[in-house]
């Protein structure tokens, strides 16, 4: 292999690499939480606005607050199935970062 194709390898790499570091921010940002819960919240309240729910404005607040508490636990959880599948150390950190 000669030194452009090398170059040209670990270029695609990195810009891979970049993409993919950007990828998980977005997953883990509390933009998109926040953004999930707001469309949780309007389509449930239009939903039981549409079925003539009484306080529908209020019922939506269940499946959001929902959401939320579900995406609160889910990085302990992650980090628990991760060391029990994979066996990983206690002492290694899985947070992102």
């Amino acid at each position: 292999m000669d030194t452009n194709e090398l170059e040209r390898r670990i270029r695609l790499i990195e810009e891979r690499n970049a993409r993919v570091e950007a990828e998980k921010a977005w997953e883990v940002s509390f933009f998109r939480k926040a953004t999930i819960a707001v469309m949780t919240y309007v389509v449930a309240w239009i939903a039981l606005l549409s079925i003539g729910s009484s306080q529908p404005y209020l019922s939506a607040l269940i499946p959001t607050i929902g959401f939320v508490l579900s995406v609160q636990s889910l990085p302990m959880i992650r980090k628990w199935w991760i060391r029990r599948r994979h066996r990983v150390p206690d002492s290694e950190d899985f947070s992102p970062k």
